[in-house]
């Protein structure tokens, strides 16, 4: 199995594989427009903006299974993250990314990067995953983690 072989659904609405992605260092994020930690978004659009050319992508899937701090709709999350934080990256369909209904990729990226003590689940919103140009999920980052703080490991993988 690789994170390849996984299919998402764009925001609006389109089905694509994550093999669309291959030879582009990943940051996959768990996003939500009503949480603390809501104004990294523009830390990641800064990364994505100077980093797009050289390979890296960010993958935003809206989360609501934190406290409904995304109550929004797909076209209300679309306008919002532009409007507010002029993102670009690609963003996608709202997801679970814990418990029954997780969706398969994020239950792929928590067993192959576990948390703190080993920890699979994701504890908040904003949680990072970095995956490599070769598909390898090589790091997760704490929701804490300001976006500006990754540059370092991500030119790692550029």
């Amino acid at each position: 199995m690789s994170i390849y072989d996984f299919e998402v659904k764009t925001i609006s609405g389109e089905i694509i594989s994550m093999s669309s992605f291959k030879n582009k260092v990943l940051l996959i994020v768990n996003v939500a427009s009503k949480c603390g930690f809501t104004s990294q978004y523009e830390g990641l659009e800064r990364l994505y903006e100077k980093y797009k050319d050289q390979g890296l992508v960010i993958l935003g899937f809206p989360c609501n299974q934190f406290m409904n701090q995304e109550p929004l709709s797909e076209e209300e999350i679309q306008s919002f993250c532009s409007l507010n934080y002029g993102v670009t990256f690609p963003m996608f369909a709202k997801i679970d990314v814990n418990g029954e209904e997780a969706h398969p990729l994020y239950k792929y990226l928590k067993e192959a990067q576990k948390g703190l003590l080993g920890i699979e689940a994701i504890k908040w919103n904003f949680t990072k995953f970095l995956v490599d140009k070769s598909g390898v999920i090589v790091n997760r980052f704490a929701p804490a983690t300001k976006p500006e703080s990754l540059e370092v490991d991500i030119l790692l993988y550029l």
